[in-house]
């Protein structure tokens, strides 16, 4: 897909999970994604902060094994959204839908390390057939 995110930030909060009026579960979260680059010779740090929204299961498993600071590498694709304040003022944002993502660690890194290695990673692009099943 050409229109994909992929990228590594920490998580700024606690995810947050919602339900539909059908009873969807939607998660909501933003990361802090680090940039750096040089200017005149000397290195300049920016952060950017991005939301995200996973649905069903995958904002399910995100949500279980990550909290504030949490470094988390995700896969998504963005999705704009439009809206009208109060006022009348038309405005409008970019979100990512997430697809994928990575555990990565956590802010301290004194965490149980046997808990880490048990935290999945999903993709929902994973390929359902090994190699060794394509004819080709």
């Amino acid at each position: 897909m050409i229109n994909t995110y992929t990228g590594i930030g920490r998580l700024t909060r606690d995810v947050e999970h919602k339900q539909t009026k059908s009873g969807t579960d939607v998660f909501t979260f933003s990361l802090a994604i680090d940039q750096s680059y040089k200017k005149d010779g000397n290195k300049i740090d920016k952060v950017s902060f991005f939301n995200f929204t996973a649905w069903g299961k995958v904002g399910e498993i995100i949500s279980q094994y990550t909290k504030q600071g949490q470094l988390l590498a995700v896969t998504a694709e963005p999705e704009q959204r439009t809206w009208e304040t109060q006022d009348g003022t038309k405005r409008t944002a970019i979100d990512f839908k997430v697809t994928g993502f990575q555990f990565l660690g956590s802010k301290n890194e004194t965490n149980q390390s046997a808990k880490q290695d048990e935290q999945p990673s999903f993709d929902i692009k994973d390929n359902p057939f090994a190699d060794d099943d394509i004819p080709f």
